[in-house]
């Protein structure tokens, strides 16, 4: 019997990781109905990691929280035993901002920091904390500031939230916040490696995307440093060009110097919490996906991740796709063999994004003819 792996992370803004494996299984299944198709929901460190924990096992804690521009948002994180997995888009990402209106200057990270703060009071010592797309460059400061840290004015009073805010801070108070993470593990999943500040960092990369102008950037990238100053002058510590420092706005850089915290590439971890590696027992071939294949897949995103921990297995990978900018090459020393895209069968991407399961029940079908031999089935 040939067993088959789904493990694609989202086409963002079409389809989720589920929507994706459920539709390449039908289509597998079309030309080779005896064949077993599983598959394992993934993710790299944003949007979707909290699914592909659940489908693995973990438990959702429901919790209200603070979403990125001050409102109350229905969000929560997930357990398993003393383990949380806490996905910042979820409560502080984009898809948060009302109206999808940004906020590049005043939105915070306030909502990430209360759902581990909620995980710490229910007992949990080691929290995974996810962290892209989020909306906010405020370099971490209501994610401290929620876990009990104080970032102060000249005269004493706590500074308002956002990036923004950050420039009138003069000194900060961490008693309360060491407090609350004593004994507890938090490990930062990062599928960047951009530094605080400075022209490849948080503001400079990922503000735009953000809503920023070009001159609300050079003002973010310049509150981000006296950030940084003021948080090395407190801890001793300066980290502010340590490789991930700069994702989600800086909040890598406030987990890393004001928690403790130690970063991984998000799909290693997601990789481990859904034991992926055991998964992959008796497969004979695993579908990776995304919806662009392109440089980016090969640098720590989901696609890179899923085909190097099956290639260590010695299994065969595809990958579907939405579209696809690398050459034969370039796939191949990413270990995987061949790619299925939605333009190779409708060259009009919208009408790709907007009906894409019937084309990927194709592909499906095409990758079932191409890789799952009739010998095997019975």
């Amino acid at each position: 019997m040939f067993s088959v792996i789904v493990a694609s992370d989202k086409f963002k803004g079409t389809l989720s990781s589920s929507e994706v494996a459920g539709a390449v299984r039908d289509g597998v299944r079309r030309v080779r109905p005896d064949a077993v198709v599983g598959s394992v929901l993934v993710a790299d460190g944003g949007d979707g990691t909290l699914a592909a924990a659940a489908a693995a096992g973990f438990s959702l804690v429901p919790v209200t929280a603070t979403g990125p521009t001050g409102e109350r948002v229905r969000s929560g994180f997930v357990r398993r035993g003393e383990v949380a997995v806490v996905e910042l888009a979820d409560v502080s990402g984009l898809i948060r901002l009302p109206g999808g209106r940004p906020a590049p200057m005043t939105a915070t990270s306030r909502g990430a920091g209360e759902l581990v703060a909620a995980a710490i009071s229910g007992g949990c010592t080691r929290v995974i904390l996810g962290i892209g797309g989020s909306a906010c460059t405020d370099g971490g400061a209501g994610l401290i500031r929620a876990l009990g840290g104080r970032v102060l004015s000249g005269d004493g009073v706590d500074v308002a939230e956002g990036g923004a805010a950050l420039a009138t801070a003069v000194s900060l108070d961490l008693t309360a916040l060491r407090e609350r993470l004593a004994g507890v593990e938090v490990v930062v999943a990062c599928d960047v490696d951009n530094p605080l500040t400075g022209p490849t960092g948080a503001a400079a990369t990922y503000g735009a995307q953000k809503g920023a102008d070009a001159a609300q950037i050079s003002e973010l990238d310049a509150v981000l440093g006296h950030w940084a100053d003021l948080v090395a002058r407190s801890t001793g510590h300066d980290l502010r060009d340590v490789p991930g420092a700069g994702a989600a706005g800086g909040v890598g850089f406030a987990a890393l110097a004001l928690l403790g915290a130690s970063l991984r590439p998000g799909i290693e971890l997601v990789l481990d919490l859904v034991g992926f590696g055991e998964r992959l027992a008796g497969v004979d071939l695993v579908v990776t996906g995304e919806g662009s294949l392109d440089e980016q897949t090969l640098h720590g995103k989901a696609v890179a991740g899923v085909a190097a921990a099956a290639r260590a297995a010695g299994i065969p990978v595809v990958a579907v796709c939405g579209s696809n900018r690398l050459d034969a090459a370039r796939l191949r020393e990413a270990g995987i063999s061949a790619a299925y895209a939605l333009t190779d069968l409708e060259p009009d991407v919208r009408r790709c994004i907007a009906d894409p399961v019937p084309l990927l029940r194709r592909l499906g079908e095409r990758i079932a003819t191409d890789h799952v031999p009739i010998a095997t089935l019975r």
